[in-house]
């Protein structure tokens, strides 16, 4: 029986991960073919991905047919699967999205913040575009998008697109399993959290440790720092005992760019005078990954990878295939449709919830009420992930604006129009819906 993946996107640096998720797991997801794509600017890095892949699949000595390829509709031909981890636009993008807000005293942030805004802008109508080709080529495949902002774009994908077999996957709940793990020194396996949210704005409410409930314990461990509760990406600034008291949940680390927006700008605007944005210290791990991907005796994913900061999104979303083929009936933390999960969000929006995992897709674990003390920021928050959609998708000027101030981090009319402005002349070769009219 065949099993065909096809990874758009597959010249990222995270694509090694993803190959040894599926070496890993081969036994119960028997991968017969794997199709890498991507598009003409990532030629060079496909090439270099595409080979690494090679060796590593050579060494574990699975018979699985490996391809990569820019014909993207050629890729589809048959998936069974269909993973998405793109950057339109690249780290050069990302790195004006994080430039131009911090010129004016925000935090730009490329998931969450203006930046994050601005990456959905211009992802969004490109995965339209990619589920428009899954839907008329492989119907029957299942999207699984880790193109981050993932909430925002997964949920534009299942309100606009005609192919619905999509869910979201972010390594922020699997990095604070782990963590809890770490905490209370047992392995993740022994971890599960209840979460409640949204895709980076997830908590967690009840922390279970080998099915004893030890969530306090775990929140005052958290008080007291114990461990670095942070990916690479996010610099831990720790909690007040008073805040986590207070609120009774277990935070994600995003939540320190709302909860401790001043301390965030004022490291973010140090480490911008001191060594530029995140983006640019980025492309030079990038650059080193590249280099060591190209060392001809390496045949597996190099440690080096985990401090690009994305540790874990592939091991979400090689979970979650394999789950969905042998049909497991496991939960697993995903981004999906609402249904009712949650009340006082809509039906129709996606939430970052704990689901069972069947062959007909996540089926999401009713929550019920939002507790109070974070029912009201949530909200808001989704409200905000709605306006980023319909402005992605309309191309109108006041919507970009209404998600713009909506933010958090922005909530200046003013500033929100010069940071608007210029984020849309910096990108408006990725913004046609905007330029066009």
């Amino acid at each position: 029986m065949s099993l065909k993946v096809v990874i758009i996107g597959g010249g990222s640096s995270y694509t090694p991960e993803i190959i040894e998720g599926f070496i890993s797991r081969y036994e119960s997801f028997p991968v017969s073919e794997l199709s890498l794509v991507d598009i003409e600017s990532g030629r060079g890095k496909l090439e270099i991905v595409g080979a690494l892949a090679r060796r590593m699949i050579n060494k574990s000595g699975y018979p699985i047919k490996l391809s990569w390829t820019l014909n993207r509709k050629e890729a589809l031909q048959n998936a069974d699967f269909v993973t998405t981890q793109i950057r339109v636009g690249g780290l050069k993008a990302r790195e004006k999205d994080e430039k131009i807000p911090l010129t004016h005293g925000v935090i730009g942030q490329e998931t969450n913040g203006p930046g994050g805004i601005f990456k959905a802008l211009r992802t969004i109508p490109v995965l339209l575009d990619i589920s428009r080709d899954i839907h008329d080529i492989c119907p029957g495949a299942w999207l699984i998008n880790f193109t981050n902002p993932a909430g925002i774009v997964t949920e534009a994908l299942l309100k606009y697109s005609l192919h619905k077999k999509v869910v979201g996957v972010c390594n922020i709940p699997i990095n604070m399993k782990n963590s809890v793990a770490e905490m209370m020194n047992v392995e993740a396996k022994h971890v599960e959290i209840e979460f409640i949210g949204m895709n980076h704005f997830v908590f967690g409410r009840k922390v279970c440790v080998k099915g004893i409930d030890r969530t306090e314990e775990v929140l005052d461990k958290l008080i007291h720092n114990e461990v670095d509760y942070s990916p690479a990406n996010i610099i831990s600034l720790g909690w007040s005992k008073e805040f986590i008291q207070s609120i009774n949940l277990l935070p994600n680390p995003y939540h320190q760019y709302y909860f401790q927006t001043e301390d965030v700008l004022a490291k973010d605007l140090k480490a911008f005078a001191e060594n530029g944005t995140r983006a640019e210290i980025v492309k030079e791990v990038e650059k080193e990954l590249f280099v060591k991907y190209q060392e001809e005796q390496l045949q597996e994913k190099p440690k080096e990878l985990e401090k690009r900061g994305g540790a874990y999104y592939s091991d979400a979303a090689c979970s979650l295939m394999n789950s969905i083929y042998n049909d497991k009936g496991d939960i697993q933390t995903v981004n999906i449709l609402n249904q009712g999960a949650i009340t006082g969000l809509p039906h129709d929006s996606v939430i970052e919830v704990n689901a069972v995992i069947t062959k007909v897709g996540p089926k999401p674990i009713t929550i019920g009420e939002l507790p109070l003390s974070v029912r009201g920021i949530i909200q808001q928050m989704k409200a905000f992930e709605q306006l980023v959609i319909e402005a992605a998708i309309s191309g109108e000027y006041l919507k970009a604006y209404q998600a713009m101030i909506m933010n958090p981090f922005v909530r200046n009319e003013k500033k929100a129009k010069i940071i608007l402005d210029e984020l849309l002349e910096a990108h408006k070769d990725y913004l046609p819906q905007f330029h066009t009219k």
